[in-house]
């Protein structure tokens, strides 16, 4: 009789163990299958986004070739790098009169190809419009930081004067709220150089470029 105890007692220990191990296996398959679709959610979303910048990308080069505006469209992320030389003169965040023309003509093409693509126009959350120097040192004695600085200023400063002149081009003004509320300036000082063949290219550093940023999806 207590043999037999023993051995009930021993079964339904076994069965609670099973159950145990049948219940965690099958909360470990469940956050499997969570972590996989959200994984892949995240996935087609991140797909959807490049698809879209890449088209957006391909109609803003071709708006730029219509109006014969020179500048380089990443076709990949839909950055715009216009070089230093179309907008300003050396050393300078005032615009010249090359830059106010430049700008007329590229302001509008780029401002209403972006609200025209439907991707874009339902998704773009800011627009980055961002100034880069070279490394080259003003003339005077300066620090290090104090080089660094200088550059900033230049960079923010022209990053500024773009944006200004852009907003008051004659793009489509039905999408003038949700510019004003998309535009953002910063400077970069040199702190991206452009490097060619492991080199700072001076030239090409010296740029204004034109960032776009997406909504966040939870």
């Amino acid at each position: 009789m207590r043999i037999k105890r023993k051995f009930e007692d021993s079964g339904e220990g076994n069965i609670f163990w099973i159950t145990m191990t049948d219940l965690m296996t099958g909360l470990v398959l469940v956050f499997i299958v969570m972590f996989f679709y959200a994984f892949l959610q995240n996935n087609i979303h991140k797909f959807n986004e490049d698809l879209a910048k890449e088209n957006a990308s391909k109609a803003l080069q071709e708006a730029l070739n219509e109006r014969n505006v020179q500048a380089t469209v990443d076709p990949i992320s839909g950055v715009v790098k216009i070089s230093d030389l179309e907008l300003f003169e050396i050393n300078s965040y005032t615009l010249s009169e090359k830059g106010k023309i430049y700008l007329s003509k590229f302001a509008p093409a780029y401002l209403d190809s972006l609200f025209t693509n439907d991707y874009m126009n339902k998704h773009l959350d800011k627009i980055i419009i961002q100034g880069h120097t070279d490394s080259q040192t003003f003339a005077g004695k300066y620090s290090d930081d104090q080089q660094y600085m200088k550059n900033m200023e230049l960079s923010l400063n022209r990053a500024y004067a773009v944006a200004n002149y852009m907003t008051n081009t004659p793009y489509n003004k039905a999408n003038g709220d949700r510019l004003r509320k998309m535009i953002i300036v910063e400077g970069a000082s040199f702190s991206n150089p452009v490097l060619v063949n492991g080199k700072e290219d001076y030239s090409k550093s010296r740029r204004v470029e034109l960032k776009l940023v997406m909504k966040k999806t939870d």
